[in-house]
C-alpha cells in the first residue's frame, strides 16, 4: 500500500508539470496556474494516505480476529468428565508410576498427513512419590530434568500417558478442571501483567471478589502496605508488560493472587532474577505466609528457598535421582544434595 501510495503521487506530479509546463509554453496558462494544478494534487496526498492507513488498521485487525478465531475453535484434548471436588485445607499428592512425553515438532507436510504417527519426546520416566499435607518439597533438577512438566501434570495441563496423578487420593482426571485448578494454583516466575489496575491483576477480573478481600489477602502476605503506599493504591495503573514494576514487585502480584483463591496445593517457581534487599525481603515473608498450612511443590535455584523444604526431589533426565527427608540428604555427604549445597545450587541447577 505505501508503495502503490507513492508510486500514485508520483505519477499526479508528472502529470500535473508536463500538463502544465505544455500549456504555458504555449502561452494558454500562467505560472502560476500550472503551480495551483501541481498544488490541487498535492491537496490530494493527505485524505488518501489517511485512506491508506485505515485500509492497512483493517488488514492488521482482520488477521488478529483470524488468529483469535483459531485460537478459540481450538479444543482441548483433555476430557473434562470429572464430576469429584477437592476440600479446603492441605491437600495430598501422589505420584504413581508416571511417565509423560510430548509430540516432537512437526512440519505443515506431516501434520497434513494423517498417516505419519507424530513423534514423542519423553520428558518424565516412572516417576513416583508421595507428599503428605502440608509438607514442602522441594523440586531441584538441571534444566530439562522435567521439573516444569510435573508441574504442568499436576494443574491437568497434560495428561500422562502411564500412571496416575493424584491429588488428595483422587485422581485428577476425576476432579472437574475448574475445581482443580482453584485447588492448586502455580506461581510461574514470569508472572504475566495485564493493562489494569493492581485491583484487576491481582483479582483477575473476577468482580465478585471485593476490594475489602483484596486488601485481606494483601494484608496476610504483607502487602497490603506496599499498594497501599502507591500514588493511587488498587486503581494504580500497571502496563501489559508489567512497566512500572520490578521483577520482584510482579511476583509480589502473583503471590497475591495465588492467596486471594486459598489453594490447598501451591506450586511455586521461585524467581532467579536479582532483587534489591527490600523488595526480596518482602517477597521471603509473602512466600512464608503463603505456604502456611498448605502443601506446596518449590521448583527452586537457591539454597534459601531448600532451607525452606521438608522433603526434597532431585530429577535428572526425567527420573527420580534422589528422594527423601531434606535434613537426613544434607547430612549424607554421599547424597546428591549434600553435594549441591557444598556447590551452591545457582552453579549445578544450570
Amino acid at each position: 500500500m505505501w508503495m502503490a501510495n507513492v508510486g500514485l503521487f508520483a505519477f499526479g506530479h508528472a502529470v500535473a508539470f508536463g500538463v502544465g509546463a505544455s500549456l504555458w509554453r504555449a502561452s494558454l496558462i500562467t505560472i502560476g496556474t500550472v503551480y495551483l494544478v501541481f498544488h490541487y494534487t498535492e491537496l490530494l496526498r493527505g485524505p488518501i494516505s489517511e485512506i491508506r492507513t485505515q485500509i492497512t488498521d483493517l488488514q492488521r485487525a482482520e488477521a488478529g480476529i483470524r488468529r483469535i478465531r483459531t485460537l478459540l475453535d481450538t479444543q482441548s484434548r483433555l476430557i473434562n468428565e470429572g464430576d469429584d471436588h477437592l476440600p479446603q485445607g492441605a491437600l495430598p499428592v501422589a505420584f504413581e508410576n508416571v511417565s509423560f512425553a510430548y509430540e516432537a515438532a512437526r512440519t505443515k507436510q506431516e501434520l497434513d498427513d494423517e498417516d505419519v504417527e507424530p513423534e514423542m519426546v519423553p520428558a518424565l520416566h516412572d516417576i513416583s512419590f508421595d507428599l503428605s499435607p502440608g509438607s514442602v518439597l522441594g523440586l531441584l533438577g538441571r534444566t530439562g530434568s522435567g521439573k516444569t512438566t510435573l508441574a504442568r501434570l499436576l494443574v491437568r495441563l497434560y495428561d500422562p500417558q502411564h500412571g496416575v496423578v493424584r491429588v488428595n487420593g483422587q485422581p485428577v482426571e476425576s476432579v472437574q478442571i475448574a475445581d482443580l485448578r482453584h485447588a492448586v494454583r502455580k506461581v510461574p516466575q514470569e508472572v504475566q501483567l495485564f493493562r489494569a489496575s493492581i485491583r484487576d491483576n491481582v483479582r483477575l477480573f473476577d468482580p465478585s471478589i471485593t476490594d475489602a478481600q483484596v486488601l485481606d489477602a494483601l494484608e496476610h502476605l504483607g502487602l497490603r502496605e506496599w499498594v497501599l503506599d502507591l500514588p493511587e493504591g488498587l486503581d494504580t495503573m500497571l502496563a501489559a508488560d508489567g512497566g512500572g514494576l520490578s521483577a520482584g514487585q510482579g511476583q509480589l502480584i502473583a503471590l497475591g493472587r495465588a492467596f486471594l483463591a486459598n489453594p490447598g496445593l501451591v506450586i511455586l517457581d521461585e524467581a532467579s532474577s536479582r532483587l534489591d534487599p527490600a523488595t526480596e525481603s518482602l517477597l521471603e515473608r509473602a512466600v512464608d505466609r503463603l505456604l502456611q498450612n498448605r502443601t506446596a511443590i518449590i521448583i527452586a535455584h537457591r539454597l534459601s528457598t531448600v532451607e525452606r523444604a521438608d522433603r526434597i526431589l532431585i530429577l535428572d533426565d526425567g527420573r527420580i535421582a534422589e528422594f527423601g527427608d531434606r535434613t537426613e540428604l544434607a547430612a549424607d555427604p554421599g547424597s546428591r544434595l549434600s553435594q549441591y549445597l557444598r556447590t551452591g545450587l545457582e552453579e549445578v541447577l544450570v
